[in-house]
């Protein structure tokens, strides 16, 4: 008996000494990430982005593999997210703290949403919210990068699920380029929240509501973004331009012939003339 009660002590006296060990282990790590520096904190992001770009590479090149995605759609991903990068520099800077009003950046990647579909299209939102957040980073914790640039862009997915809505392509932009910044303007304003509630509050806007305040904020920059780029989608639409381009991007579900050849049905009722109750009752005659 009285060996087995010094086991248990010694038992509980080593499990004791291992638990003091991994708290003085953690507490040791928490010190060490205090003490890194504002670059060094963004070095590992920024290496964490990069990874998390990799593991949707990856989940991409699996999603291909059941035949949903072929070849030439993962091409023109790429092609249409480098135009889409590209044209996210050219920009007016909003606010101290993030957001711009950028020339149709969106547009590239839109035209490749509306051709494949919101699935492709959440992917591809990720992946550009992912290169916007590595040629610029900046964040506050966590949640306001999950929401700024994972979620927020994802949402550009949204766009996909009217593409069908109608016959009208027209009908269908206005529609989806409403409800994809919407949903993006609900993720920028959960992260404005909780910049306000961390004190990150920009001079000149209105300080007495969190609410409110996010609100204001993403109304800055969102909507005349989504202006800009609803022009461009609608002018390259009504110069045939929009339907050329879902062609060249998925032929096989948006026929360029098949596109003319309502155009030409369209035209050709609006040329029928109309008869002349005049002119038949004098003929009757």
């Amino acid at each position: 008996m009285p060996a087995q009660c010094g086991a248990c002590f010694f038992y509980a006296q080593a499990r004791f000494a291992a638990s003091a060990h991994r708290r003085e282990k953690g507490v040791s790590m928490f010190l060490n990430l205090l003490a890194m520096s504002v670059e060094d904190i963004i070095t590992y992001c920024i290496i964490g982005a990069v990874a998390l770009l990799a593991v949707i590479v990856v989940a991409i090149c699996l999603y291909n593999r059941n035949k949903k995605m072929d070849t030439k759609a993962i091409a023109y991903a790429a092609v249409c997210l480098a135009a889409s990068f590209v044209l996210s520099f050219i920009k007016a800077p909003a606010g101290p703290f993030g957001g711009s009003i950028t020339l149709a950046s969106f547009v590239p990647v839109l035209i490749y949403v509306y051709a494949y579909g919101a699935i492709p299209g959440f992917f591809v939102g990720i992946i550009f919210g992912l290169l916007n957040y590595i040629s610029g980073p900046w964040w506050l914790t966590p949640f306001t990068f999950l929401f700024d640039y994972v979620l927020a862009f994802a949402m550009i997915g949204v766009f996909g699920f009217f593409r069908k809505m109608t016959k009208s392509h027209l009908v269908n932009i206005c529609v989806g380029v409403a409800a994809m910044f919407i949903a993006r303007f609900l993720m920028h304003f959960f992260a404005g929240i909780i910049y306000f509630d961390n004190g990150i509050i920009a001079d000149g806007l209105p300080a007495t509501n969190a609410y409110l305040y996010s609100f204001v904020y993403q109304m800055i920059y969102l909507p005349a973004d989504a202006a800009i780029s609803l022009v461009v989608l609608i002018i390259l639409e009504r110069t045939g331009m929009f339907a050329r381009l879902l062609n060249l991007v998925n032929p096989a579900q948006f026929s360029l012939s098949a596109a003319k050849t309502s155009a030409d049905t369209a035209d050709a009722t609006a040329e029928i003339p109309k008869s002349d109750p005049t002119h038949e009752k004098e003929n009757t005659k």
